[in-house]
């Protein structure tokens, strides 16, 4: 493992600039001028001109981008064109928020996702199992943004018709309501949990999914192994059986799935901070594209790429961890 640890960040590295080169080539293949849509369509063409070179628009694309690369590489983001804020500013308010979805939503997918896949090990080839498999396999085939309409349709404005308890209404944006500044502390802390429970079950729900069936492929192909077969021989309590040998066996493929899972997560994130107007990264980079900002756009793409690249790392690191075998790397 260590001695693979030097080419795993090498290679980390060169992911995230090629992530970030393809976007930079991506931004300006995309119609719009993001001087005009800052200035507005009144701007006279000598203001345009003037911004764009101030703002270095003018030069040829390679250089840009070279200049653009050194300047975040030494910690200088630039400022966002269409905030006039400097972008690690606008990035710093907006990454708080969406690592609070993030690993809420993560944590929930894990430990439901786990309970699901070993319940349906347990049952396996019952009426309950198929479907509990049918429900996930739609659940993860649904697209967030489709999740998170539903869920906008059924717990923000479709309480009334259902005529479900008052309690089971969520707000559906933001992530506080009007005046919680104002709140105690229990209130605020009450009140912005309320915000944050449609966008987090929206994420959890397609992540309890797809681990639940991954959990229970694990373990029942870890029940036809010789030594749960001996465990069971022993005389030991089947709960037992399930919990220490076959769950314990297939811990490290399921933290290997964490490293696959963080891509999809970080992209759901993005629709489902616009459909809920979480203030994270995903809305800021969404509104940046359409202002054609390309500094925020640059460093929101780097972060998320570098999120997603330590997350794998850290998917190999505790995958190693709960398989010994895997220590020695490649």
């Amino acid at each position: 493992m260590r001695t693979a640890l030097p080419r795993r960040l090498l290679v980390a590295g060169f992911t995230v600039l090629l992530v970030v080169t393809a976007t930079f080539a991506a931004l300006h293949l995309v119609p719009g001028d993001p001087v005009r849509l800052w200035l507005g369509p009144s701007a006279d063409p000598a203001t345009v001109a003037a911004a764009r070179h101030a703002l270095g628009l003018d030069r040829p694309l390679p250089v840009q981008y070279v200049e653009w690369l050194g300047r975040f590489a030494t910690g200088r983001w630039g400022t966002s064109i269409a905030q006039q804020r400097p972008v690690a500013a606008v990035l710093g308010d907006a990454l708080g928020p969406t690592l609070l979805l993030v690993g809420a939503s993560l944590l929930l997918s894990y430990v439901g996702g786990i309970l699901v896949g070993a319940w349906q090990a347990a049952r396996r080839a019952s009426r309950a199992d198929a479907a509990v498999t049918a429900a996930t396999t739609v659940l993860y085939a649904l697209p967030s943004y489709v999740v998170a309409l539903g869920l906008v349709a059924g717990f923000a404005y479709g309480t009334a018709l259902w005529r479900w308890p008052a309690v089971l209404r969520f707000p559906a944006f933001g992530a506080a309501g009007l005046g919680a500044d104002l709140l105690g502390g229990a209130a605020r802390f009450t009140d912005r949990v309320r915000h944050l429970v449609l966008p987090v079950t929206t994420l959890a729900l397609v992540g309890i999914a797809g681990i639940a069936r991954f959990v229970r492929g694990a373990m029942v192909d870890a029940m036809r192994q010789p030594f749960v077969r001996a465990a069971r021989a022993k005389g030991l309590r089947e709960s037992r059986v399930l919990l220490r040998h076959a769950l314990r066996n297939a811990a490290g493929p399921v933290l290997t799935l964490f490293g696959l899972q963080l891509p999809a997560l970080f992209s759901g994130v993005v629709f489902v901070e616009s459909i809920f107007a979480w203030p994270g990264m995903g809305r800021v980079t969404v509104q940046a594209v359409l202002a054609r900002d390309y500094p925020v756009v640059l460093a929101a793409t780097a972060v998320f790429a570098v999120l997603v690249v330590a997350g794998n790392l850290l998917a190999d690191a505790l995958a190693a961890l709960a398989d010994p075998r895997r220590r020695r790397g490649p």
